[in-house]
């Protein structure tokens, strides 16, 4: 008779337990989505560069990417719905802020950003600047919308998630899952607006994704996330800073009109070692003597590399450099450094460690 009642209780809990959800026991996912491509539409499927972005909302995103149940239990919030390039620090500053609440709840292992790839290298080095856990956040995008052909935003995102949910993705600061490369927020650049291997890192990608395993190859060296000194909680508004475009026969307008809107820092983005056309040095000199930041950059788009006091006197001028971040890299930079500090010296500082 036990045996009868204990068999009965065993088929009892085994159909209760095939009642219960294929995630319970997968890590907790949760989708900010703020737009772009990944979730615009097109006209036709022949339309891969022609379409609206930031038209699909996140919802619509999940539930068109079904295996995403195999591997976590994913939510979605919709933080912004615009195309990347109209982001503001505003928006930085709400997204930065988000994802920090989320990232302390014990009921959240790891969070994906859908962005629009314009601007989303920038989004994802703000975040491994001024986020600060070990959990992992992956920015995400896609080259062409999903009504295309060969749609591109299916994979990536299942990808994401897929990172965002292991284990062995915490503690390598912000991350960027597109093409199946795995690449460090800081490093990754948009190089191409129409391939959809269009991010590239100078120094190479961190892993790859195949066939939702994970693969990595080296990690980041530069301090981000758990070892940063910023907070995205003791950060309300970024100081303004602006970026000059550096080329032949450049003159010092955009710099002065910067200087007079209130920027606190400019970056200059010069051609080669961050080069300063000689027209423009006296400008540079005269708005560093008026308080404005100056941070030599290089526009070269396969990896640019500022060393100090080569082509410009920086230590004599007090300009800092950029060392390999591109200008829009540094802009995010001087944004959140400027929160903390005004010194020059400190500046350059961060400037080498991050």
């Amino acid at each position: 008779m036990l045996n009868r009642f204990l068999s009965r209780c065993l088929l009892v809990a085994v159909g209760f337990m095939a009642t219960l959800p294929a995630f319970a026991d997968k890590p907790n996912v949760v989708i900010l989505a703020t737009g772009g491509t990944i979730a615009g539409a097109g006209a036709e499927a022949t339309n891969s560069a022609t379409y609206q972005a930031a038209k699909v909302p996140v919802d619509k995103l999940i539930a068109g990417v079904p295996e995403l149940s195999k591997v976590a239990a994913v939510r979605g919030e919709q933080v912004f719905q615009i195309a990347s390039e109209s982001l503001t620090n505003e928006h930085l500053v709400t997204l930065g802020k988000r994802v920090a609440a989320l990232a302390k709840q014990g009921d959240v292992d790891g969070i994906v950003v859908t962005h629009g790839t314009d601007t989303l290298e920038e989004t994802a080095y703000f975040l491994n600047l001024v986020v600060r856990t070990d959990k992992p956040i992956v920015v995400v995008g896609s080259m062409r919308p999903g009504t295309a052909m060969s749609a591109d935003g299916m994979l990536n995102l299942f990808n994401a998630v897929n990172v965002a949910a292991a284990k062995d993705a915490r503690g390598k600061g912000v991350l960027v899952a597109m093409n199946d490369e795995l690449n460090s927020g800081r490093d990754v650049s948009k190089m191409v607006n129409i391939r959809t291997e269009a991010f590239r890192s100078p120094w190479g990608p961190l892993g790859m994704v195949v066939e939702g395993r994970n693969y990595w190859f080296r990690l980041p060296a530069k301090r981000h996330t758990m070892n940063s000194e910023f907070d995205i909680e003791k950060i309300d508004v970024l100081a303004p800073v602006e970026i000059a475009y550096g080329y032949g026969n450049v003159s010092d307008t955009a710099y002065r009109a910067f200087a007079e809107k209130g920027a606190k820092a400019i970056i200059h983005a010069g051609t080669g070692n961050g080069s300063v056309s000689n027209r423009v040095v006296p400008t540079l000199r005269e708005l560093r003597g008026q308080g404005v930041h100056i941070i030599r950059s290089s526009h070269v788009n396969a990896g640019g590399f500022v060393l100090r006091n080569a082509e410009q006197p920086d230590d004599q001028y007090d300009w800092v450099v950029a060392h390999d971040l591109n200008p829009q890299k540094a802009r995010i930079l001087a944004a959140v450094a400027l929160t903390k500090t005004g010194d020059s010296k400190e500046l350059q500082r961060i400037f080498w460690e991050y």
